[in-house]
């Protein structure tokens, strides 16, 4: 009987930060075991939508896969690729393209979400919106669908596009025969969603991210700005309503969250509050970055992996797109 399998993605545009560690990769690492297949890929070809700016997405590649290797991700224990080192998912990408519906992209949040803007701006309902960024559910579906993945871990943001890609693999195995597993979205409900400097959720959009790797100085500099009330040292603070706080929990054991919960009912200054937050973040990153730093200083290392990790996911892809194409009558004569 085949192992179920798990599959997650993260987009190359901009430096990894904490909110991509604690939601994603640590997640994702710790999902890793001999009861299941795991699929870790860089998705350089989403990146494409959001980034013009081709040594912003070559340098965020580089970064995000000496990420995962540093962080303790084992490329013999799962296949890690680059997406654009898999072409038959674009050829999947054309094939799912022509059985999605258009009326199904319309309802996509982030289309809409362009749509609405432009309109709160009195601008054209489409002015500025590529159909890179109209049809990246496809591309998504196309990710799940050519490896087959029972389950996807994602934010409550994307459990729609999860969606989506059971709507376009049902609709094609109603045409060409039972081909694609309709897969699940998950969403861990303990994954916490970081906060950023700004108290808004930690995202590159925002510019409101803490670089996961960042030097110590620059980390401690980095916390150091993080958002919060005016409450005097000695004055009781809300935790539940702070991005110390919350951040603090994503990094600490429940005894510490226990107890740093308690220092902020005694009144902790922000000051201080912070400086432990440093603390303990540079002390689960610390050896990871040592690893980091040497991975981005090799990068032809890193590429030998991922040139593994894409013959891994090829010979998957190879076979079942011509599987594929066949159904759907590209074939020999």
């Amino acid at each position: 009987m085949a192992k179920p399998r798990i599959l997650t993605g993260i987009t190359t545009s901009g430096t990894p930060h904490l909110g991509n560690y604690v939601g994603a990769i640590r997640p994702a690492i710790q999902s890793i075991s001999d009861e299941v297949d795991t699929y870790f890929f860089l998705a350089d070809l989403h990146a494409l939508i959001k980034c013009q700016n081709p040594e912003q997405v070559n340098q965020s590649t580089r970064e995000i896969a000496a990420s995962w290797l540093a962080l303790g991700l084992d490329p013999e224990k799962a296949v890690f690729y680059r997406q654009s080192d898999v072409p038959e998912i674009s050829e999947l990408n054309w094939v799912l393209t022509c059985v999605a519906a258009k009326g199904l992209m319309n309802r996509a949040h982030a289309y809409k979400a362009a749509v609405d803007k432009n309109a709160e701006e009195g601008q054209d309902p489409d002015y500025g919106i590529t159909m890179g960024l109209f049809c990246y559910p496809v591309l998504m579906s196309a990710d799940i669908l050519m490896f087959n993945a029972n389950t996807v871990p994602v934010g409550k943001d994307q459990i729609q596009h999860v969606e989506m890609a059971r709507d376009i693999a049902a609709r094609f195995n109603h045409h060409f025969g039972e081909t694609f597993t309709l897969p699940e979205a998950k969403v861990d409900e303990h994954v916490a969603v970081l906060q950023g400097l700004d108290g808004r959720k930690m995202s590159k959009s925002y510019n409101n991210t803490i670089p996961l790797f960042l030097p110590e100085k620059k980390l401690r500099k980095h916390i150091n700005k993080i958002k919060t009330n005016l409450l005097e040292p000695g004055e009781p603070k809300d935790p539940d309503s702070s991005a110390v706080f919350q951040i603090w929990q994503a990094f600490a054991t429940e005894a510490q969250t226990a107890e740093m919960r308690e220092a902020f009912a005694n009144g902790i200054a922000w000051g201080e509050a912070k400086k432990r937050l440093a603390d303990l973040i540079n002390d689960e990153l610390a050896e990871a970055r040592e690893r980091y730093e040497a991975l981005m200083a090799a990068p032809n290392e890193v590429e030998k992996v991922l040139q593994a990790g894409a013959e891994k996911a090829r010979a998957i892809s190879r076979p079942f797109i011509d599987d594929i194409k066949r159904a759907v009558g590209i074939r020999p004569l």
